[in-house]
């Protein structure tokens, strides 16, 4: 699932870089899926992690000063300016620096970087802080100080929010009472809801008269937008001497208590809920894909199909086209021993199998036959129809793309096509001898026919016209038409093995479309509909159904829900 996840942030990252139409519609996305990505990999090392408490809030919300107050120190560094800290910083209190190697495995690829060396011009990377002092209101963890989620720039270092967040145990919302009620706050807290990370909410800057009004409020927005039970929350009224918050002397062992309520059993169970969550937004814009997939595969079923009652039509059918029961007869008639062709058959015990030692490999019938003919302008006129209807279709862009790789598909198409039309001409005709030598077999069990058919003459000039196609003399169609060959057929048609002939016409013909189906149409279906997979462009996901299919498989694997890939 987080290979999964990885990649379907990034194919989110490169169509937004693309599309900057598609920001308002698809940024909340790609930061469920950052916060997800964040969430899942801390399942590696969760083990060997130390506890962690964030410190979240909206800009000038006073984040580093009460960062300051809970590590009774001035490690964090504080400005009025807003937007002054765009790098996690995480201070280490009663943890030591080495115990922190995971932690730094997980922000990967982030650096870490030394506080004093901080860069606002290079945003991925945190700093992690050896505090000298032990603060008594706070439990031994890695207390991280994070930049604001709501500047016109937090874009840029809203990463290193949420994985801070997805890293944290503890929660410690800081708004003020001017900013508590602004819609990125609770748009934030509704993302993290799945998380079931214990929460405290402190209310900075409070004045006299106003805490139970801002109380009363701020449980009226938490129900509107999550469904657990109202947190903590934790008042704090502006200090004009210290221009620090306080914190009452009730509230000072408030994350001592949150921190027995962390259940890192339960993780996998929350991985599986966030993912549950959001996975219906975050696949949609692919099921818009796969539904021109689908639509895309219905079109080349749809012309395929009308290909192939076209090849019934215009070869099969067709009664001067169809020339492969002539080739059958000749096959034949290199069975039969023919008096007028005695110096050729003589002494040959296996005629069959000499006559094609004697005359060497059979040159090559597919250029000359008309089967081979109609397959090719029936390859050009599915290709035709293929790109007309791809010029209908205008409802995204994406036909367009798939229109443009058709047309620059095509030379790769007909080579193809070709190779395996000649690979399926050459391999049938193991069909056309096997029912050659049934024809014989039958003949064998009428002696008078077959008697009848060596003394006549129309057999032997068919043998002649047989032999001269197998040395390159002529080809099929002069072989189909030819009047002994065609008066040879009658003669067997009329008499005692009509009926078997017929069957044996019409399994062949039966075979033959089955042949070409199989071994020509269907690998080329099976091309066109990796042509969608193909598009090289950023503007699409390119995530194919069968990926999504695998992924979503995985839902139902119990006892632990999601599998780590």
């Amino acid at each position: 699932m987080l290979e999964f996840i990885t990649q379907l942030r990034q194919r989110y990252h490169v169509v937004l870089s693309a599309n900057s139409t598609d920001t308002k519609k698809y940024q909340p996305i790609f930061e469920q899926l950052t916060l997800a990505q964040a969430f899942l990999k801390k399942s590696a090392y969760l083990e060997n992690l130390p506890l962690s408490c964030a410190i979240i809030g909206p800009t000038q919300a006073g984040k580093s000063s009460l960062t300051n107050v809970f590590l009774q120190s001035q490690n964090a560094g504080v400005s009025a300016l807003a937007g002054y800290t765009v790098h996690p910083q995480g201070f280490c209190h009663n943890v030591k620096l080495e115990d922190c190697k995971n932690v730094v495995n997980y922000f990967s690829p982030f650096k870490q970087v030394d506080t004093e060396n901080l860069d606002k011009n290079q945003l991925n990377c945190f700093a992690i802080t050896q505090t000298e002092n032990s603060s008594h209101l706070l439990p031994s963890c890695i207390f991280w100080d994070t930049p604001d989620f709501d500047s016109i720039d937090s874009t840029d270092y809203r990463e290193g929010v949420l994985k801070t967040i997805a890293l944290a145990d503890i929660i410690i919302l800081a708004v003020s009472k001017e900013k508590y009620a602004d819609q990125t706050v609770w748009d934030t807290l509704k993302l993290i809801e799945p998380l079931r990370q214990p929460t405290l909410i402190c209310v900075n800057k409070l004045s006299e008269g106003s805490e139970d009004i801002i109380l009363e409020s701020l449980k009226e927005k938490w129900h509107d937008y999550r469904h657990d039970a109202f947190p903590d929350v934790l008042p704090l009224r502006y200090q004009p001497t210290t221009k620090l918050p306080e914190i009452p002397h009730e509230k000072q062992h408030i994350l001592f208590d949150l921190a027995k309520k962390v259940q890192r059993e339960k993780h996998s169970r929350r991985e599986q809920k966030f993912v549950q969550t959001h996975w219906a937004e975050w696949t949609q814009p692919l099921r818009a894909e796969h539904e021109i997939y689908n639509s895309w595969q219905s079109v080349v079923d749809k012309t395929i199909d009308e290909s192939l009652k076209n090849y019934q039509r215009d070869y099969l059918n067709h009664p001067h086209h169809y020339e492969t029961f002539k080739q059958a007869i000749a096959e034949l008639l290199l069975l039969l021993e023919i008096p007028s062709v005695a110096r050729i058959m003589v002494a040959m015990r296996n005629p069959f199998k000499k006559l094609r030692r004697l005359f060497g490999s059979r040159s090559n019938t597919s250029t000359m036959s008309n089967e081979m003919n109609v397959l090719t302008q029936l390859l050009n006129h599915t290709l035709t129809e293929l790109a007309h209807e791809l010029l209908d279709k205008k409802t995204a862009s994406m036909w367009r793309e798939l229109s443009e790789q058709l047309r620059q598909n095509r030379p790769a198409l007909l080579q193809e096509f070709n190779h395996a039309a000649e690979a399926y001409h050459q391999n049938f005709q193991q069909d056309v001898e096997l029912a050659a030598q049934g024809l014989y077999q039958k003949l064998e069990e009428q002696p008078l026919v077959l008697n009848a058919l060596r003394a006549t003459r129309i057999t032997a000039d068919a043998a002649i016209v047989a032999l001269t196609l197998y040395t390159g003399g002529i080809g099929l169609h002069d072989l189909a038409i030819a009047p002994a060959m065609l008066m040879l057929t009658n003669f067997l048609t009329e008499s005692a093995i009509g009926s078997y002939m017929k069957k044996v016409e019409s399994d062949l013909k039966a075979q033959q479309f089955n042949a070409v189906k199989n071994q020509i149409f269907s690998p080329l279906s099976q091309r066109l509909y990796a042509l969608p997979q193909e598009i090289k462009t950023d503007t699409h996901f390119a995530i194919s159904p069968s990926q999504l299919a695998d992924i979503e498989a995985t839902f139902n694997e119990k006892p632990h829900g999601l599998r780590l890939l």
